[in-house]
């Protein structure tokens, strides 16, 4: 909300040397938030008059129209002559008042004004536009003034061109901020100094009905006022101090008729309409939409209805989405000379989905969905009634059509010390009383004590004050935040964190130093992530939760799976210029119950929850798993001066997966596997006993073609809860006896998994395996086609003796033995 200065001083009456950021500091100590104050036309300066036109000459051999001009500026210049001024607008005749600049005189933008030739004459000066002058956005030619317009008279003053202006960033809460009447309001509390209320007039007698009008649906609107005017100029132009607030307020001019409602909505904060009377048919109608209707709007926008949408309605059909925007068919054009005037209270809500389902907001919108004073829409249409007779020589019509549907009054009950429990402060019933009046409310209730119930009503501009919470709000803001006093919270004795939230962060921190980077990606995803991640038709993760209300219409699902997310932010960094990324994220995923209803069931908000309500909540809320995924990609190691670099491969994404695994003392099973989005060939499947918990590899070439990620990229992806309840990790007992080292290299088919290999070397060890690391992989002629050989180095060690070498050797053939019989290998050259 922009509002000038001037403006706001009509209704206020502020100390004289009060300055806008004078103001905004006090708004802002009262809650308000003010993001600016600009200085309008504080950059103008020199003289700057009315003149009249006395005569011009048409110059001609150029390009386009110029005019010299002979105009009369009094005694401005000092001399009393006339100044002899080239133009090129043409949208002017002699006797013409307008505005003129004098020769060392500068115009906003810096434009600085001289006596200089040009066109082959002397100009000295120049006459304005609006546009030049920083008082509107018209460039169609110079400003005309009215005839009455005092020649020689100070242009500055005249037209109000220096202004200083508030731009109010307004919360929803605070609808009645959205008018000068709200905001000066607001500057009367701060300055504690007199309100004129703008909508304070007095009505005239009813004297009958104007045009007809009810209300169909009380629950889209409960109340709406129409009053007439009669023979409307519609020629009659805008006055120029009109014209002038529009534009400091943020809106353009376009004509009397719709010049005045907006001008009153931005100082009264009640939207207005204006229907041509000869366009009408019949009686007007407030109802929702019908199957089928549809409107073609004021931006020649032809809308197809939804049966929610709020309508204005006459025996023709709809002719007005109700609080947003208006019909072509019955707008006011420049042959309208009877005029029906329209204030009504519509939906808050109703208005908001209106104006969102159809992409269509406007002032008055966002007005409504914020919440207006329902007691506007008498006073408002009656004040925009007597402009058009005053500004547009229009005659009102006797008469006016008030249809409106009962509403329930607000009435608030709060201990007179609530204030005070809420802030912490000693503030007193008086000023809890007196703070209450002053923001429009009605206080009941007598006695002293700050346990004395007080009876409030709010007033109608106030439709967000509706608990003891918020009055207490605005005792405490009136009264000031800063006098709040600070002081350090004492927090109860907590039981620290809990062995899953321990875990998660152990399982962080181990990711993080081996060299992998958090990231925390959205949790929403849509359809086509699944298409690639190449997940079959009946995978379980297709089957998602769609939100109601997305942030974007393109990811309106809740992932099932970790990947997406990760996958977008690795294409990311790699389309940054870092190919070589390890990423990782911890976060929850959302798995659908089978017999979960679809949707939530809508609890009561005025009391708590019974113990069924919430047992039907939880059956509806999906599984939310904690898991913890990795990806990778481009080279694992970095090449340098030491020499050449080691890609990522799929074994480094399972290694990821042991280093979780260890945290909870698990220790994983890798098996061989087919699963997307992994490749089929190198994908891995993790298992914690006969638990599978997740699975790593290599992501299949058409996943990484369709995330735009290197080839041969890797992930992994694990559920924690699945790896069983954390289990206290002790350092193991380091013996001080010397290692006993024997190598082995054993043959097997290309089918048999390295790990099966190595899982039946460490049963057939024994107790006296320390560790065992598989250091080499050789394929070719000297293994035979179809064979591998794989290198095992064992390390034996006792706890409380030096191995003998003889020992050190049985161990190793007690192994090679058990992975011969299990996996068919053979010691290589045997």
């Amino acid at each position: 909300m922009r509002a000038p200065l001037s403006w706001v001083r009509e209704h206020v009456e502020l100390p004289a040397g009060v300055t806008g950021r004078d103001l905004a500091a006090r708004l802002i100590a009262a809650g308000l938030e003010v993001e600016t104050v600009e200085q309008a036309g504080a950059d103008i300066s020199g003289t700057l008059v009315v003149g009249e036109v006395l005569e011009f000459e048409e110059l001609t051999g150029f390009k386009k129209p110029i005019r010299y001009c002979r105009v009369d500026v009094g005694d401005a210049n000092g001399t009393g002559e006339p100044q002899n001024i080239i133009c090129g607008a043409t949208n002017f005749e002699a006797g013409d008042r307008v505005v003129v600049i004098l020769p060392g005189g500068v115009l906003p933008g810096g434009f600085q004004i001289g006596a200089r030739k040009t066109y082959g004459k002397m100009s000295e000066g120049m006459i304005c536009s609006v546009t030049e002058l920083g008082i509107g956005d018209d460039h169609s030619g110079i400003l005309v003034l009215p005839p009455d317009a005092p020649v020689g008279a100070d242009a500055v003053e005249l037209l109000g061109i220096r202004d200083e202006v508030l731009d109010i960033a307004v919360t929803p809460d605070r609808s009645y901020a959205l008018s000068i009447r709200g905001i000066a309001r607001e500057a009367a509390i701060a300055y504690d100094v007199p309100f004129k209320d703008p909508a304070d007039v007095e009505l005239p007698a009813k004297n009958g009905e104007a045009y007809p009008a009810t209300i169909g649906d009380p629950t889209a609107c409960d109340r709406i006022v129409l009053r007439e005017v009669r023979g409307f100029d519609p020629d009659a132009r805008t006055p120029m101090w009109m014209q002038v607030r529009l534009h400091r307020a943020g809106m353009r001019p376009v004509s009397l008729a719709v010049d005045i409602v907006n001008y009153l909505m931005l100082e009264l904060g009640q939207p207005l309409h204006t229907f041509d009377r000869v366009k009408l048919t019949g009686p007007i109608v407030v109802r929702r939409a019908e199957k089928g209707e549809s409107l073609e709007t004021l931006d020649h926008v032809k809308r197809k209805l939804d049966p929610e949408d709020i309508l204005i309605t006459d025996e023709s059909g709809p002719i007005s989405m109700a609080g947003t925007m208006g019909g072509l068919a019955t707008e006011i054009d420049d042959r309208s000379t009877d005029i029906v005037i329209e204030a009504a209270h519509f939906d808050a809500i109703g208005t908001a989905r209106m104006s969102r389902r159809h992409k269509l907001h406007s002032e008055a919108s966002y007005r409504f969905e914020r919440g207006v004073d329902r007691e506007l829409p008498l006073y408002a249409s009656y004040r925009a009634a007597r402009m058009l007779a005053e500004l547009g020589g229009a005659e009102i019509a006797p008469g006016v059509t008030h249809a409106e549907a009962p509403v329930e009054g607000v009435t608030i009950t709060m201990p007179a010390g609530h204030p005070d429990r809420v802030a912490g402060v000693t503030y007193g019933r008086d000023t809890v009383v007196r703070r209450l009046e002053q923001v429009g409310c009605a206080v009941e209730g007598s006695g002293p004590g700050e346990g004395h119930v007080l009876m409030v009503t709010p007033p109608s501009w106030r439709p967000d004050l509706t608990d003891p919470n918020d009055l207490a709000e605005e005792v405490i803001r009136l009264e000031g935040y800063e006098d709040i006093p600070a002081r350090a919270p004492r927090p109860s004795a907590g039981r620290g964190l809990t062995i899953q939230q321990r875990l998660r962060r152990r399982v962080g921190r181990v990711l993080a130093g081996a060299g992998y980077v958090e990231v925390l990606a959205f949790p929403f995803v849509s359809a086509k992530d699944w298409d690639d991640l190449q997940l079959p038709a009946d995978d379980a993760r297709r089957r998602a939760l769609r939100l109601a209300n997305p942030l974007s219409e393109q990811e309106p699902l809740l992932r099932t799976t970790l990947l997406p997310g990760l996958l977008r932010t690795l294409a990311h960094n790699v389309g940054r210029g870092f190919p070589d990324t390890a990423l990782f994220e911890l976060g929850v995923v959302f798995r659908p119950r089978p017999d979960a209803p679809e949707r939530a069931p809508r609890l009561a908000v005025d009391r708590g929850p019974t113990a069924e309500e919430v047992a039907s909540v939880e059956a509806a809320l999906p599984d939310q798993p904690h898991r913890v995924a990795v990806v990778l990609s481009g080279d694992r190691e970095p090449s340098g001066w030491w020499g050449g670099g080691r890609p990522a491969i799929w074994a480094d994404a399972v290694q990821a997966a042991r280093l979780v695994a260890a945290e909870v003392g698990v220790e994983l099973t890798v098996k061989a596997d087919r699963h997307a989005p992994w490749h089929p060939g190198r994908c891995a499947a993790l298992y914690a006993g006969d638990a599978l918990v997740g699975h790593a590899g290599e992501l299949h070439p058409r996943v990484t073609k369709a995330y735009g990620l290197p080839a041969r990229s890797c992930a992994m992806e694990l559920e924690l809860r699945r790896l069983g309840e954390p289990v206290e990790v002790r350092a193991p007992h380091v013996s001080t006896y010397p290692v006993a080292t024997q190598d082995v290299a054993l043959v097997v088919d290309s089918a048999v998994p390295a790990a099966e290999v190595e899982a039946a070397l460490r049963d057939g060890a024994g107790e006296l395996l320390e560790a065992i690391r598989l250091f080499d992989v050789y394929t070719g002629e000297q293994v035979g086609e179809g064979r591998k050989s794989l290198a095992y180095s064992l390390r034996f060690r006792a706890p409380d003796r030096t191995l003998t070498a003889e020992e050190a050797s049985q161990a190793r053939d007690a192994a090679v033995a058990v992975a011969a019989d299990r996996t068919g290998a053979v010691l290589r050259g045997a």
